[in-house]
């Protein structure tokens, strides 16, 4: 006589190994978090109260970040003001009242909320926009403030699920919000205006969770508006797009940091309890509540969809076996299904993509982390491919932050099907972009003085390649191989290290213009990009003075022994205190030859200038599509290092593009 589940409508996957042993009996289970004492994301980036970037920075203490996105919900606890001080005297901005939503619903966290509708209106002259207002009834807005920037609310759960404090990657820092997508449809007008809003306004930092595809940079308004933002000291963030390896990453903009997105090591757990008393316990996110209705287990190998449809499976509990990567041809088809449950026995790593559904999923065992996502999308930039991107990767995979509690955060089958939270759990680069931003707010309030280039350098060059068993960071979307720069480029943000990067690479608005002439954009191209006409090619070069390197070698010569030299110069400033000297530490790439010159940069006082030229040789048809290695610069006492990667590929070349 089976046992029952004690979540009802319970799926479970699990690996291989683990559940070998399972036999007809059925089983009860249970659900909870692993990790109940934070919303845990600010925690895996080593941010605490007692040192680093926190107490430094104190909290993005009047660092106001500006967020172009869906809206924001201002009755989210979120955004409370308990506490904050006077609204920074430089705010220009304001708080636009509109449908349901009064001026009177900004504070003294949430200092401004603003909304664009023109392209909307002008594109949907037959519709009625459902909520003409800078209010938010898609969640994305929500979610992604306070996710950089949210207040600590004690006892934030996704029903029950990671149970504890929520709190933003800077929660002292102000939020300014623009609504420039619509449910209604997302109008490169409305954005451009939003940005543009923003920068006038008076913030210090843009997050920019959304791009646009296909689009050289002369036609990209994040592209335009971000230049405008530059050149006004803003820091600008973005997303680097969830389209994995199927398509080039969006916000390829050598002005702006692009982030990718990472997992982290929280897991949400379950455990199946099987009628002979044997317990596994693996993950789940079933958010519906628990029955103890018995439930006969049924074998269905490999749960081919045509066998799912043919068997009827009402009161069932499917067991599925994924020998052939098939799990997601199974997963959707047992869902279609009338099935109670089912357990999914599988050993791939990307499981996280499967546990928020309509039913719960249980995964087991501990993965390594960070990890870079598997829908996180791939470099090269095909709008600017000297310039290596993504820049770094940030926790983008299940994150806990404010939603809407008027929709719906989660479905299931059986009544109620809608179920309401004020926390909700999404995953992708929208949610890695607002941690980053949330960093940039930190390291603004730590050192004011830093431009945009300085603090991106700072996060790239201190961002870490190993994970939390100190082994290479893996790519789940390359059969967790190491993670190329093209998935993670610099590596996983880390807010302590940036804070003392010991060595930045600046760049100025002209220096990015010198790139644009290097890549023979035209005398319009260029003005509509920077929307000015001071600025000449004078000084052309593909050189930019970037954090990281990328050669493109194209294979496109006839001669077997035809070689490739390509030589980057790169300036350094001291940020550190006193006197220093730095040793240039390469990690060999395989079938090139890779030197630095000098091997040895030494600095008297702060904010001294270095320079040195980095020269790669190699055979212009190279083996493997992407080699990479990485440049350090490590201080003599070993405590700092400055590290770059260095990519080598024949993936795309700048006459593919322009």
């Amino acid at each position: 006589m089976p046992k029952s589940f004690s979540t009802h409508h319970t799926w479970f996957t699990a690996t291989l190994d683990s559940v070998a042993a399972v036999t007809t009996t059925a089983a009860s289970a249970s659900s909870s978090s692993k990790l109940l004492d934070t919303t845990h994301s600010t925690r895996f980036l080593g941010l605490n109260s007692e040192f680093g970037a926190w107490p430094v920075g104190d909290y993005g203490k009047d660092v106001i970040i500006g967020l172009v996105d869906s809206g924001v919900w201002p009755e989210s606890e979120s955004f409370s003001d308990d506490g904050m001080g006077m609204v920074p005297s430089r705010w220009k901005g304001e708080c636009e009242a509109g449908f349901r939503f009064n001026s009177s619903l900004c504070n003294k966290k949430l200092i401004g909320a603003r909304y664009f509708n023109k392209g909307v209106i002008s594109n949907r002259k037959n519709s009625t926009i459902s909520m003409n207002s800078a209010r938010d009834i898609a969640g994305h807005g929500t979610h992604t403030s306070s996710t950089a920037a949210g207040r600590y609310v004690k006892r934030a759960s996704y029903f029950g699920y990671g149970t504890g404090t929520a709190s933003g990657v800077a929660p002292n820092a102000r939020i300014a919000v623009y609504k420039a997508i619509w449910e209604e449809g997302r109008f490169l007008s409305d954005i451009l205006a939003a940005i543009d809003q923003a920068i006038a306004d008076g913030v210090d930092v843009l997050s920019l969770s959304f791009g646009v595809d296909g689009v050289v940079l002369y036609e990209d308004p994040v592209a335009i508006a971000s230049f405008a933002a530059l050149e006004k000291g803003i820091f600008v963030s973005t997303s680097a797009g969830n389209a994995g390896s199927l398509m080039p990453l969006h916000n390829g903009i050598p002005w702006v940091l692009t982030v990718a997105a990472s997992t982290m090591d929280r897991e949400f757990t379950g455990m199946l309890t099987l009628g002979n008393g044997v317990s596994v316990t693996g993950l789940a996110l079933y958010p519906g509540n628990s029955s103890s209705s018995p439930s006969p287990i049924v074998f269905m190998g490999a749960c081919e969809k045509d066998d799912i449809e043919a068997k009827k499976l009402e009161r069932k509990i499917v067991v599925c076996f994924d020998k052939n990567n098939t799990l997601n041809k199974q997963f959707y088809a047992v869902e279609s299904s009338n099935a109670s449950g089912a357990i999914f026995i599988t050993n791939i790593t990307h499981t996280h993509l499967y546990t928020k559904t309509r039913y719960p999923v249980l995964f087991l065992d501990l993965q390594s982390a960070p990890s870079v996502a598997r829908y996180s999308s791939r470099g090269p930039s095909s709008s600017c491919p000297v310039v290596l991107k993504p820049d770094l990767a940030a926790p983008g995979s299940l994150i806990l932050a404010a939603w809407p509690d008027s929709i719906p955060a989660a479905y299931i089958q059986q009544e109620p099907q809608q179920l309401y939270s004020k926390f909700n759990l999404l995953s992708g680069t929208s949610m890695s972009c607002p941690h980053a931003s949330g960093v940039a707010a930190l390291l603004k309030a730590a050192h004011p003085e830093w431009s945009p280039s300085a603090i991106r350098s700072a996060m790239m060059t201190t961002s870490d390649n190993l994970d939390n068993t100190l082994k290479p960071i893996q790519d789940i979307g390359d059969n967790d191989n190491p993670a190329s720069p093209l998935a993670m480029g610099s590596g996983h943000i880390s807010p302590n290290k940036a804070l003392n990067p010991g060595l930045i690479y600046d760049v100025k608005p002209e220096d990015y213009v010198n790139l644009l002439c290097g890549l023979k954009f035209t005398k319009t191209q260029i003005q509509t990009i920077t929307r000015s006409t001071r600025f000449t090619c004078s000084n052309p070069s593909l050189d930019l003075n970037y954090p990281s390197f990328i050669a493109l070698f194209n294979g496109n010569d006839t001669k077997s022994t035809a070689k490739v030299i390509q030589v980057f110069k790169r300036t350094v400033t001291y940020v550190g205190d006193g006197s220093s000297t730095f040793t240039a530490k390469l990690a060999p790439i395989s079938g090139l030859n890779v030197s630095v010159s000098p091997d040895k940069l030494t600095f008297g006082s702060k904010n001294e200038k270095q320079s040195y030229k980095l020269r790669i040789e190699g055979p212009k048809t190279l083996d493997d599509e992407v080699v990479f290695g990485y440049l350090s610069w490590i201080e003599s006492k070993g405590k700092i290092v400055v590290r770059s990667p260095i990519v080598v590929t024949r993936l795309i070349g700048t006459k593919d593009t322009f």
